[in-house]
């Protein structure tokens, strides 16, 4: 199997950072003008581009371990690979954050032990369970991410693609019933790993498609009913029932927005690449944004913070501009000046044919 390489994805990447942004740029302006009340509230949602980074990265990170399998150095090439991708500037922000802006800003650093949740990526766990832990707390995300890389490549290399199939249902119903248990038990399970798996493991199953030759335009409107049928329940959720401590929007919501996203990019592989859509996703904006969207993610909350506290911008539409054009600026410059240095070391990691 060639393993194609789909720039339109570039776009999805582009769109789950850009809404993860708007998210952290709306949601606190809670008060001001109704439409900016509207706006923010309906800015939640930017919030499930987590969401949809999991179910691609399931994927996109599926697809590369199932080609390789086979391929000489698959565990070193995976894992080194990912590591020069993740890792720079993971631990580049954690020293700025904690070294540099307190310095910056006069402010008390965090002590050694509230730092060590997060340089070993335990963020997740220390937030879910209280421990005593300081550090950027959207990085609970990448901690979900790494967990997934950690164990992942195991199960695609010693078993076969039906047991594959299995181990992903049972993914999907177990963190399934631990979000009712630990929902049922008042813990929060927006960021433990094992409450957010199936996300992930959803991605997943759209890599095993992808090797039955699914996506092919006579399959487009299938994705799309699918897209329709799983979009009425989540928007009920998200919309029609109120109270983010509600049990069972805990329990489903995730479920049904992974989904979503599902067939939503199902949908968008389906669909020809002349199509006005996969047009939009292969701009040059989106392919751009696509390309720095780690730094994006990693940077964005800072800027926000620091424009917040250097500026006073009265203009909603010119603050958000200037603090999208900062942190893209800043995206770039690290991307090109820091991040493509050990991006180009892969290059002696390639997978080779036994």
């Amino acid at each position: 199997m060639t393993l194609n390489y789909y720039k339109n994805l570039d776009g999805i990447r582009a769109i789950a950072a850009l809404m993860v942004m708007f998210f952290h740029f709306f949601s606190p302006l809670s008060s001001g003008s109704k439409a900016l009340q509207f706006i923010s509230k309906i800015s939640v949602f930017g919030q499930t581009g987590v969401t949809l980074f999991f179910v691609l990265s399931g994927f996109l990170i599926t697809r590369i371990l199932l080609h390789t399998k086979n391929k000489k150095g698959y565990f070193r090439n995976f894992y080194v690979r990912r590591t020069l991708r993740i890792f720079p500037l993971y631990y580049l922000f954690l020293v700025v954050f904690y070294y540099l802006v307190p310095l910056l800003t006069n402010t008390e650093k965090s002590t050694i032990n509230e730092q060590l949740y997060y340089f070993t990526y335990l963020q997740n766990f220390a937030i879910t369970f209280k421990w005593n832990a300081f550090g950027p707390e959207h990085f609970w995300s990448l901690a979900v991410e790494e967990h997934f890389y950690l164990f992942w490549p195991l199960i695609i290399y010693f078993f076969s693609r039906k047991n594959i199939n299995t181990i992903i249902y049972a993914i999907i119903v177990f963190a399934f019933i631990l979000r009712f248990y630990m929902a049922l038990h008042n813990y929060k399970v927006f960021y433990f790993t094992f409450t957010r798996f199936d996300a992930l493991a959803i991605g997943s199953l759209l890599a095993l498609l992808e090797l039955k030759n699914v996506f092919k335009p006579e399959n487009v409107n299938k994705f799309l009913l699918s897209l329709g049928i799983i979009f009425i329940p989540t928007i009920a959720i998200w919309t029609v029932f109120t109270g983010g401590g509600n049990l069972y929007i805990q329990v489903f919501k995730y479920l049904f927005l992974s989904f979503t996203y599902f067939c939503l990019i199902g949908f968008t592989l389906c669909i020809s690449q002349n199509h006005i859509i996969n047009q939009l996703l292969k701009t040059k904006f989106f392919s751009y944004t696509g390309k720095i969207s780690y730094g994006l993610y990693v940077y964005h909350p800072l800027i926000y913070f620091i424009c917040s506290q250097l500026f006073h911008i009265d203009n909603i539409i010119f603050d958000l501009l200037t603090k999208l054009l900062i942190t893209y600026i800043i995206s770039s410059l690290s991307y090109y000046l820091f991040e493509s240095y050990f991006l180009r070391l892969k290059r002696f990691f390639e997978y080779k044919t036994i």
